[in-house]
């Protein structure tokens, strides 16, 4: 990880997104009372992207970067380690519908959370495992999400949960092409490995 003083300067200007969701057909910035948000880094973000937005009771989705140092960095500037940035996923959601440990059960599911700097053969800074809480709350669950599941390797000699668990930062939004990607790109790359292929432990959402 790069030092924040040594990270790439950025720029001032937002990225231009549309402004509706290729998929859901909701907005991509602005969302209704009732909804709220969840930040996580699960690898390449397309794949998890995908995965959110198929969950019934999601308002909407969008990637992009964060947890990182340079304001509204480009892909290839995050690519490059020097921004100190993950590749997240902004899953908007109602809270009537669909609880924040549901998500977190997802989270937990579908990515290697053991893997450090990297998820399967992509390797940066950019592919590291997180989740970013947005309030007292969604600390609390995510921190016992991770001790539980953390035991749950354990018993299987499966590895160490290396997830940061960090107070949500500024969320940026990734390029247009990105948005989406594999709604527009079927057969387009996803690195999710899931539970079948992965050998890695369902995990218990009722504990949290």
């Amino acid at each position: 990880m790069p030092r924040p003083e040594d990270a790439l300067p950025g720029r001032s200007e937002a990225m231009r997104v549309p402004e509706r969701h290729a998929v859901l057909g909701t907005s991509l910035k602005d969302y209704p009372p009732g909804t709220a948000k969840a930040l996580f880094g699960m690898g390449c973000f397309w794949g998890a992207e995908r995965l959110f937005w198929q969950q019934e009771g999601v308002y909407s989705t969008a990637v992009g970067y964060s947890a990182g140092f340079t304001p509204n960095p480009t892909y290839e500037e995050v690519c490059s380690g020097q921004t100190g940035h993950n590749e997240v996923v902004l899953v908007v959601y109602w809270t009537d519908k669909l609880a924040y440990t549901d998500l977190l059960k997802l989270f937990w599911e579908n990515h290697n959370p053991t893997q450090g700097m990297r998820q399967a053969n992509d390797r940066g800074t950019q592919y590291r495992s997180g989740i970013y809480y947005f309030d007292a709350e969604q600390q609390s669950a995510a921190e016992a999400s991770r001790a539980i599941y953390q035991q749950l390797l354990a018993e299987r000699d499966a590895g160490t949960v290396t997830t940061e668990i960090l107070a949500a930062q500024p969320f940026y939004f990734a390029e247009p092409y990105h948005q989406q990607y594999l709604a527009k790109n079927p057969n387009g790359y996803c690195n999710l490995q899931t539970l079948a292929k992965s050998g890695l432990p369902a995990f218990a959402v009722e504990k949290v």
